[in-house]
C-alpha cells in the first residue's frame, strides 16, 4: 500500500495502538483528541479521518458536525462501538461506518481512500452555484435546507421532501439533482396524483407492445428514462397501495419488469420523493405501506412555509420580479418599500407559488410604471389570518368518562368538508380551493372519513 497519512481521533490518543494492529509501514497515523485534531486539520493535509466512538465529553452528532466540512475532501471513517449514530445521520454528515474487524481496519481505510480518489471530480464551482441560486432566501430555515442538500447531494441515499403546497419541493429536488454527480444525467419527474391509476404502473415501469388495450408499441417507463440520473416522485402519498409494493421492490433491488414482459431490467437511479401530506399518519391509518415509508424517508428534508420565513419575502419578490420582467422582455420593475412591507405582513397560505403569482399579477397591473405599489398587490384581507384561526377552532369539552379522540377529530373534519361543499353547491374543485386543498386530497379525505364512519 502506498504512503498515506491518517488522522485518528479519539478521546484517549493511546487507545488506537491497543485496539488495532500496527498500520502498514508507509502509513503515518496521527492520534489526537478531538480538540487537538481540529487544530491539526487547519495546519496539515490528511488522506482520511477516523472517528472513534464513544467519545466521553462529546455529543456524537456535535463531533460529527465538527469534522463534516473535511468529509467532502477525504473519507471520514466512523468506528462506532456503541451505535451512538444512525446510518441516516452518518449519510447526512458524510461519514462511513466501519464494518471491518480490527485486523482489517487499515485495509478498509485504504479502499475508501482509493474509492474517493477514483469516484470522479466533485461538482464544479459553476454547478455548485447553480443549485444554490435556485433556493432563494437567507432565513435560518432555508440555510438549513441548503445545508442538507449540500451534505446529501453527492450521496445515493433516497430523499423524502415534505412541506405544504407551494413551498418549493420540486425546486429543492432539482437542486439535489444539480448538486450531485448525476447532474449530467437525466432528470425525470412523475406526478403520482396526476395520472389515472390504471396507467400509472405503465408510466413508471414501461410496457411492451400488446400489454394492454392501446399499447400499440413498446415504451420505456420513467425508471428506465432516469437511468444514471434522478427520478422525482411528486405527491408520493397518493400512490395506490398495489403500486406501493412494486415501488418498494424497485427501490430495494433496483430492478423491474415492463408490463407484459418477463425480462428483468436493472437501473441506476437516485429517487427523490415529495409529499404535502403526513405520511406517518397515513401509515397509521393503513393507507401507506410502513416499509415503503421508511425506505423513502432515509434522508428527510422539510420545506418551511413562507409564513415562517417572512424575512425571505423581499428577496423572493425581487427575484420573481426580475424573472417575470426578463420573460416579458420589459425593463426591470422594483418594489416600493411600503409594498414590500405589505407583502411581509401577509401570511401566504399558498406559499412561494402564491407570491410568484402575485408578483406576476402586480407587474401586469402596473402598466408602464417602473415601481410596484401596494395597490398592485390586491391581497385578501386580513393580512395575517393565522392569528384569527384560533377563533374558528371548536371548543370540545372532554367528559369525565373520556371520549374517542379519533372519532371526534373525524367528525370535526367532516363538518368542515361538508360546509365547504354546501357553500360551493357540491363543486369539489371549488370546495378544495376554499379549504386550500387539492381536489384529489379533498376526495381522498371524504372517502377516508366515510370508511371510518362505517367501521
Amino acid at each position: 500500500m502506498e504512503a498515506k497519512r491518517v488522522l485518528w481521533i479519539h478521546s484517549n490518543p493511546l487507545q488506537p495502538v491497543t485496539q488495532c494492529p500496527p498500520p502498514p509501514p508507509s502509513w503515518t497515523i496521527d492520534s489526537r483528541t478531538p480538540d487537538r485534531a481540529l487544530v491539526e486539520l487547519s495546519q496539515n493535509d490528511y488522506d482520511a479521518l477516523v472517528l472513534n466512538f464513544p467519545a466521553p465529553g462529546w455529543d456524537p452528532l456535535d463531533l460529527l458536525k465538527s469534522f463534516e466540512p473535511r468529509s467532502h475532501e477525504v473519507p471520514m471513517v466512523v468506528r462506532d462501538m456503541g451505535d451512538a449514530l444512525t446510518d441516516t445521520q452518518l449519510a447526512c454528515f458524510g461519514g462511513f461506518r466501519s464494518s471491518a474487524a480490527k485486523e482489517e481496519i487499515f485495509d478498509e481505510i485504504g479502499q475508501l481512500i482509493e474509492t474517493r480518489r477514483t469516484r470522479g471530480n466533485p461538482p464544479s464551482q459553476a454547478a455548485s452555484e447553480e443549485w444554490q441560486r435556485m433556493l432563494v432566501g437567507d432565513s435560518a430555515e432555508m440555510r438549513h435546507v441548503c445545508h442538507l442538500i449540500r451534505l446529501v447531494g453527492s450521496r445515493r441515499a433516497t430523499v423524502l421532501i415534505t412541506g405544504e403546497t407551494g413551498t418549493g419541493k420540486e425546486v429543492a429536488a432539482r437542486a439535489l439533482h444539480l448538486a450531485s454527480p448525476r447532474r449530467r444525467g437525466p432528470w425525470v419527474a412523475v406526478n403520482c396524483s396526476a395520472l389515472p391509476e390504471n396507467l400509472l404502473e405503465a408510466e413508471m415501469f414501461g410496457h411492451v407492445r400488446g400489454a394492454f388495450t392501446g399499447a400499440i408499441q413498446s415504451r420505456a417507463g420513467r425508471f428506465e428514462q432516469a437511468h444514471k440520473g434522478t427520478l422525482f416522485l411528486d405527491e408520493i402519498g397518493d400512490l395506490p397501495m398495489d403500486l406501493q409494493a412494486k415501488l418498494l421492490r424497485v427501490l430495494q433491488e433496483r430492478e423491474f419488469q415492463r408490463l407484459g414482459s418477463s425480462e428483468t431490467i436493472r437501473v441506476d437511479v437516485r429517487v427523490v420523493a415529495a409529499t404535502n401530506c403526513d405520511l406517518a399518519r397515513r401509515v397509521a391509518e393503513g393507507r401507506f405501506r410502513e416499509d415503503l415509508y421508511y425506505r423513502l424517508n432515509v434522508v428527510p428534508i422539510h420545506m418551511p412555509p413562507l409564513r415562517r420565513r417572512a424575512e425571505d419575502v423581499p428577496v423572493l419578490a425581487a427575484h420573481f420580479a426580475q424573472k417575470v420582467c426578463r420573460l416579458e422582455e420589459i425593463p426591470l420593475k422594483t418594489l416600493r418599500q411600503d409594498a414590500t412591507r405589505a407583502l411581509m405582513g401577509y401570511s401566504w397560505p399558498g406559499n412561494v407559488r402564491q407570491l410568484e403569482n402575485a408578483v406576476e399579477m402586480a407587474i401586469a397591473l402596473s402598466g408602464e410604471r417602473g415601481v410596484l405599489l401596494p395597490g398592485d398587490f390586491p391581497l385578501p384581507a386580513p393580512a395575517r389570518p393565522d392569528a384569527d384561526v384560533t377563533a374558528l377552532v371548536p371548543v370540545v369539552s372532554v367528559p369525565d368518562d373520556g371520549l374517542d379522540y379519533e372519532q371526534t377529530l373525524a367528525l370535526i373534519e367532516r363538518s368542515i368538508l361538508e360546509q365547504a361543499l354546501r357553500k360551493t353547491g357540491g363543486n369539489k374543485k371549488a370546495a378544495a380551493g376554499m379549504l386550500r386543498l387539492k381536489r384529489t386530497t379533498l376526495s381522498a379525505k371524504m372517502r377516508s372519513l366515510d370508511s371510518a364512519m362505517c367501521n
